[in-house]
């Protein structure tokens, strides 16, 4: 069976809970649909987060990443709704999420979201 893009973001038990450490992740093939135009939109979705108890799975997170790939949505609305998904399934004590989108119209768009547990 073919894998599938899914919303469902799987975690595991952070080895570590007692030490502050930051996990970098990229996917540099990101891709969703222009509400506006309907056209492919590509950005590479950089997440930086220092986890609390839980952390993110990479499978589910590439096929949660995937799941955008035919959905309209603004670069703001989808990076600071990616953020919101990911805080609420691994809670971390931080995290940042930044959307690099490729040049459109003559125009490089990054967007920068940012939680923290303070």
């Amino acid at each position: 069976m073919a894998t599938q893009p899914s919303k469902t973001l799987e975690t595991f038990a952070n080895p570590r809970p007692e030490r502050d450490f930051e996990i970098n992740m990229e996917c540099p093939e990101f891709t969703c649909v222009c509400p506006k135009t309907g056209q492919p939109d590509f950005a590479t979705i950089r997440i930086t987060y220092v986890p609390d108890q839980i952390c993110l799975e990479l499978k589910s997170l590439k096929l949660y990443l995937w799941s955008y790939r035919n959905e309209g949505a603004f670069h703001e609305a989808v990076t600071n709704q990616i953020l919101d998904d990911l805080v609420a399934a691994c809670q971390p004590r931080k995290m940042t999420v930044v959307g690099d989108f490729n040049v459109r119209g003559g125009i490089h768009t990054t967007v920068t979201a940012s939680y923290s547990q303070n």
